[in-house]
């Protein structure tokens, strides 16, 4: 094990002479909590019926641990923290004896954002390895935990539990954290159970000891002792990367969320409350987090396809000071702007405003910013949205904020992209280097993410949806 405190290890086997530091059990909060999302977005409306399952969730009050200085709610965006631990007690300890009596780690932290409106939900995934600035906290048994310039993030569940998790996510992250969610993977066997197998498609056979997965390369429908074999598996398929896993985590959550939202589990009674059981068991919530409360989120988001179901891991990359280790990369933030500020109904345009659409405006955009590629980066959104862009590369000097400069006839395009950035400059006629009918964005520091005139969140880079076809790109 590592001596370094701030870095936690975890074991996929049973006991120390089959254990591997590097390769957890995280996966099982990976589909746990996909069970979790689903029970927020599925049929909760009959309420009487499980009445009973809903009494097996337990709750814990983390407000008096999380304190009055938070981040401000912006929206009528719901954000549910889900966790997985990889406790061994009870029932779990047969999958890990000789991590009995430790404390329990967070094998998985995903921030569930729900949309305003209920049109779609996103799974924020924050790899357990990702290195971070950590908040003064309070430890499980009362003691004031210091806060620490940089340590693992998954370092604050075992230390100070959920609450300790909330407040780290919200102070890197600038997002209010409404509830939340923890489960365990004791429960992990009867979910799949439940909802009648979860379509997966290997595009090799697969005879992996450590695992104990032996199946076929094709298309299969796995539950049970099978299902939790795949999900373990690590070195018989893929690259063994922890990257590479977690798309596959990702796909199989996906699928499993698209089975239990089908018809054929929402709509039959006996199937829906098998699966409220089997998810509900192992199920803790913070306090405010009611079975009322949950019924009316679940109103609020009938009728949501899988296909606005969507899963991303938050942007990062190697970490310069450890490459076995994670750092938020420069796309965080925006990121995070983005999610901070996501609504689902356009704004009303203002009186006057120009009526000239993205696909008419030519954009040059240049980079003051002093970021490596943000030019890039923001050429590529700018596309995204439908704009003419070309990238001009860095502005001859670095600029605090961001401006928007036109050539002759371009005014009413230049008002046009102002309308997309939140700082709003003030568009100015260029005098030197202009050209003609196009409009120069120059990027300073103060960039923050475009504006999404369709509401919600743009498509991510690698982003997983519920209803993609499980064979894609295996």
């Amino acid at each position: 094990m590592n001596s370094n405190p701030m870095y936690m290890e975890y074991v996929d086997d049973a006991d120390p002479q089959q254990a591997s530091p590097r390769r957890g059990w995280r996966i099982l909060g990976w589909v746990c909590i996909g069970l979790s999302a689903v029970m927020v977005a599925g049929s909760l409306t009959a309420y009487g019926l499980y009445r009973k399952a809903f009494g097996n969730i337990s709750h814990e009050d983390v407000n008096a641990q999380l304190g009055p200085n938070r981040p401000k709610k912006l929206n009528s965006a719901m954000n549910i923290l889900l966790l997985g631990s990889d406790t061994r007690a009870g029932a779990n300890s047969k999958y890990g004896r000789a991590l009995k009596n430790e404390p329990p780690r967070s094998d998985t932290m995903i921030l569930l954002h729900l949309s305003p409106g209920g049109g779609q939900a996103m799974g924020i995934s924050f790899p357990r390895d990702l290195m971070v600035r950590m908040p003064s906290c309070k430890s499980r048994d009362g003691r004031t935990i210091p806060a620490q310039a940089r340590a693992q993030i998954n370092s604050a569940f075992t230390s100070g539990g959920a609450a300790c998790v909330m407040k780290t996510i919200e102070s890197l992250s600038n997002i209010r954290i409404d509830h939340f969610m923890q489960v365990d993977f004791n429960g992990f066997k009867s979910i799949t159970n439940a909802v009648g197998g979860v379509p997966i498609c290997l595009p090799k056979d697969v005879n992996d000891p450590k695992s104990k997965l032996n199946l076929k390369r094709g298309k299969h429908t796995i539950k049970g002792e099978t299902a939790l074999a795949y999900v373990r598996v690590r070195h018989g398929l893929g690259d063994g990367s922890d990257t590479d896993r977690i798309k596959r985590q990702q796909k199989f959550m996906g699928a499993l969320a698209n089975k239990a939202m089908s018809a054929g589990v929402l709509s039959n009674p006996a199937r829906m409350l098998s699966l409220m059981n089997a998810a509900t068991k192992s199920l803790t919530t913070d306090k405010e987090l009611t079975p009322q409360v949950m019924m009316r989120i679940g109103q609020g988001m009938q009728g949501m396809s899988s296909g606005k179901l969507r899963f991303v891991t938050v942007p990062s990359g190697p970490d310069p000071a450890d490459t076995n280790r994670v750092a938020l990369t420069t796309e965080a933030q925006p990121f995070f702007e983005t999610i901070r500020n996501d609504r689902t109904v356009p704004e009303a345009p203002k009186p006057g405003a120009s009526k000239i659409p993205p696909s008419q405006v030519q954009v040059r955009v240049y980079n003051a910013s002093g970021i490596a590629g943000q030019a890039k980066r923001v050429s590529e959104d700018l596309q995204a949205q439908g704009y003419q862009v070309t990238v001009g590369g860095n502005a001859p000097s670095n600029s605090a904020i961001t401006k928007v400069m036109y050539g002759a006839g371009a005014d009413k395009q230049a008002q046009t992209l102002v309308s997309m950035i939140p700082s709003k400059p003030l568009p100015t006629a260029r005098t030197t280097g202009a050209k003609p009918g196009v409009v120069d964005l120059i990027v300073g520091s103060d960039w923050k993410a475009l504006k999404n005139p369709k509401g919600g969140i743009p498509k991510q880079n690698g982003e997983i949806k519920a209803s993609d076809d499980v064979c894609k790109g295996a």
